[in-house]
């Protein structure tokens, strides 16, 4: 999976994930953590948050793909590091000392895995390979599209070990699977199966096993296939909806603020110009 294209700018260092290009205007972003069933450290987190922004501020990419290594896409937690911090935090009278504040800044403001409350720019597609758990299914709940292999399994069993799933999760997982839904996964802990997570709407597709991210690839290529900016103000406005914003008032900030400068950028006229003298449409990176 070697690019065949240049990026045009020096992309983040991330430890524990390998990077990719396994066609132009796409990254694929593997957790390699296997052994750990891809559990991401607070390190992990901050990594991948300046790899997101890279990607938002790369003009030869367009879209995003994060999948795991081995038989887990995400676990969740390092709960190792965590148990870690709560001894060496303590103070040497024998109180907290400073365990609370160390798990709070544990997470940059885009959350979990840098997706988990990520706002960003461009889509994000998660090829659920196995395992997702906590966190990990945290990062799919905001995840633009979700692909997973038959066997995957997904759950939030924050509540079994006597911690929440605050990354983020449980606000929007109410918006996407209703609220008594929202309540058996986060108040029982217990594993959803891929066709139960697809029919719940966690998921949009599943496949066979080991087919996910050749699946997201494909789902990828129809994204990076149409209009840069037409892509990011169509997911803006749906992003806007979802959280809350208001039907009417995601409308009118989308037309009013981001049509406008779309409606300058080269790639309206080429969609229009392309359509009128039947032509493929010949993008260029997107502006805005």
């Amino acid at each position: 999976m070697n690019p065949s294209f240049a990026v045009q700018s020096a992309r983040a260092s991330v430890h524990h994930s390998l990077i990719t290009f396994p066609t132009p205007s796409i990254l694929l972003i593997t957790l390699n953590r296997p052994k750990d069933l891809n559990c991401i450290n607070s390190r992990g987190h901050y990594e991948l948050d300046a790899l997101y922004t890279w990607f938002d501020n790369e003009p030869s990419l367009r879209c995003a793909i994060l999948t795991g290594a081995g038989r887990a896409f995400c676990a969740g937690a390092d709960l190792k590091e965590w148990d870690n911090a709560n001894h060496s935090t303590q103070s040497q009278d024998g109180k907290e000392g400073l365990s609370r504040e160390a798990k709070e800044r544990g997470m940059p403001p885009s959350g979990f895995g840098a997706l988990s409350r990520r706002g960003g720019k461009k889509p994000v597609i998660c090829a659920v390979n196995g395992i997702c758990f906590g966190g990990g299914c945290e990062m799919i709940i905001n995840a633009d599209m979700v692909v997973a292999d038959q066997d995957a399994q997904f759950g939030l069993p924050e509540v079994k070990i006597g911690v929440v799933a605050l990354a983020g999760a449980l606000s929007r997982l109410v918006r996407t699977v209703g609220r008594q839904r929202a309540m058996e996964m986060a108040l029982t802990g217990r594993t959803l199966k891929a066709e139960e997570a697809r029919e719940w709407g966690l998921a949009n597709r599943v496949v066979e096993k080991g087919k996910c991210v050749e699946e997201a690839i494909r789902l990828a290529e129809m994204v990076v296939g149409n209009s840069p900016d037409s892509v990011i103000v169509s997911r803006e406005g749906i992003k806007m909806g979802w959280e809350g914003i208001g039907a009417e008032e995601a409308t009118r900030w989308t037309q009013e603020v981001w049509y406008k400068r779309m409606d300058k950028g080269e790639n309206m006229k080429e969609g229009v110009r392309s359509f009128v003298e039947k032509r493929k449409p010949r993008w260029v990176p997107s502006k805005l």
